[in-house]
């Protein structure tokens, strides 16, 4: 039985890999950044004719990653409050933490999931946030 879920809003994987695995009624994210569906485009990313970052908004990307997640959880069955446990990757924590603890505040402002802040060098894509979901699943 395959339990593979992919959305059809959230954006496209980088590599080989669902948007989401169903294990009994527990529903694991695969990593959500906030690059945008059918586009190279990432929400808050300014790059140079290389691929190098030039700028960013922290504050753009957090929005994008949350509403990414909400998409999956969406079209696997689940929803935004029935997450239980989050991994968040920041490649500046010194930078970026205080808006995107300001953020997390917002959009978990009742009934908040585990969670665990760590700092990386870099991610996959230009990136600076990328979160790693575990919601229930009814």
């Amino acid at each position: 039985m395959n339990n593979s879920i992919e959305s059809s809003k959230a954006p496209e994987p980088v590599g080989l890999y669902p948007h989401a695995r169903r294990v009994g009624n527990l529903l694991f994210l695969s990593g959500v950044g906030p690059r945008e569906r059918g586009t190279k485009k990432i929400t808050g990313v300014e790059l140079d004719e290389n691929g190098n970052i030039t700028s960013y908004d922290i504050e753009a990307q957090c929005h994008s990653v949350f509403r990414n997640i909400k998409y999956i959880l969406e079209d696997s069955g689940s929803s935004w409050d029935k997450i239980v446990d989050v991994q968040v990757f920041l490649t500046n924590m010194k930078d970026d933490f205080k808006t995107y603890n300001k953020l997390w505040a917002e959009y978990f402002s009742e009934n908040p999931p585990c969670r665990t802040t760590i700092e990386i060098n870099c991610l996959p894509t230009p990136i600076a946030i990328e979160l790693k979901v575990i919601a229930t699943i009814d």
